[in-house]
């Protein structure tokens, strides 16, 4: 089972190795989507873990324990089809391709699945058709 949680550590936990912790104590993966941990200030981290169902329950747990909090991502990158030119600018900054131009009809193609919200193609829009929902 996969979840997409997003999570905030409070200043002290920070240097805390989370990543390492999920994987060797409760055998669940953490794919690290996006990051924001400097030393002494409050971290946050948007991560997929993966792992039988219990694990992942008690690897959540275990992080709230921790003092860390734990909130499901659900924000998604949104794209107004009556704004968007099909340019294709957005293609050349996504990192997972999840931004595509179809080679037959030269329209853009999100491929949500594929899509770690890294937010790069929202400043390169040049008619701010992508957005996100929060």
């Amino acid at each position: 089972m996969k979840k997409r949680v997003k999570l905030t550590f409070p200043k002290r936990s920070v240097h805390m190795p989370i990543t390492y912790r999920l994987a060797k104590d409760f055998n669940v993966a953490a794919n690290i989507i996006r990051a924001q941990v400097a030393p002494n200030q409050v971290g946050k981290l948007v991560v997929e873990l993966s792992g039988d169902i219990d694990q992942l329950n008690d690897a959540i747990d275990w992080l709230e324990i921790q003092g860390i909090k734990v909130s499901l991502a659900s924000r998604e990158i949104l794209i107004d089809e009556d704004v968007c030119v099909h340019c294709g600018l957005c293609t050349g900054v996504c990192p997972t391709t999840a931004l595509s131009l179809d080679p037959q009809t030269f329209q853009l193609t999100f491929n949500r699945s594929r899509c770690i919200l890294c937010e790069q193609c929202i400043p390169t829009c040049p008619v701010q058709a992508i957005s996100t929902n929060l």
